[in-house]
């Protein structure tokens, strides 16, 4: 697998020392399985930052500064990795993610939320912020075409798609801003699955999007 698209290097740091919210880092999470170069890159960061740490007098920490619970999925789980590698050999569910949404896409309880198009909302914290969901498109459908309020991260976890930016494949991060507008169309043969984490809603250009969008969250 050659993966091309990785996240831009404030958000791997973001992540990388614990400050980036929840639902982006359960996406940056995600992508750290399955690129060796962002796994090393984020290792080298958290190493700098222990580093700049240890440096610091001590101060007195609220509980308010605990991991979020998508890094303490990641955390808990990173022991287990190596032993427990043949007994995930069917899971292609991303591992920081199987607690909540099962171990195989193909058994994710999906919901049509339009033509060609499912979704599965994932559970944050309580008090999270953000938008946390798989999203699959069926073969050769496009996505409305929208802009975004914040922060959006999508990970293809299978399949492909296009836009204005490029071809995006399985292992692929797109990291956008609230300065990007596109429109995704999911690979004519295979259709697409991702994870996708937003800090805002979608800002749809199209009337029936804008009117679907109170049902679907999205």
């Amino acid at each position: 697998m050659t993966i091309k698209f990785h996240p831009d290097s404030a958000t791997l740091m973001s992540f990388a020392s614990g400050s980036l919210g929840e639902a982006l880092s359960a996406v940056v999470a995600a992508h750290v399985e399955m690129c060796p170069r962002c796994a090393a890159e984020a290792r080298r960061m958290e190493r700098i930052g222990a580093a700049m740490f240890e440096q610091l007098a001590p101060t007195p920490m609220s509980s308010a500064a605990e991991p979020t619970a998508a890094l303490q999925t990641m955390t808990k789980e990173r022991p287990a990795r190596a032993a427990n590698r043949d007994e995930d050999t069917d899971a292609d569910m991303p591992r920081t993610l199987r607690k909540i949404a099962g171990p195989e896409l193909d058994r994710v309880p999906w919901r049509r939320i339009g033509i060609g198009v499912w979704h599965y909302p994932l559970p944050l914290s309580p008090g999270a912020k953000g938008d946390l969901r798989l999203l699959k498109v069926a073969p050769g459908q496009a996505m409305p075409e929208h802009g975004h309020g914040g922060a959006e991260l999508t990970l293809l976890l299978r399949g492909s798609y296009r836009d204005e930016i490029g071809t995006f494949q399985t292992g692929d991060l797109a990291d956008l801003d609230d300065d990007v507008e596109h429109r995704p169309v999911a690979d004519l043969q295979d259709g697409c699955i991702c994870l996708i984490a937003s800090e805002e809603k979608a800002k749809f250009r199209g009337l029936m999007a804008r009117l679907f969008q109170p049902l679907t969250g999205f």
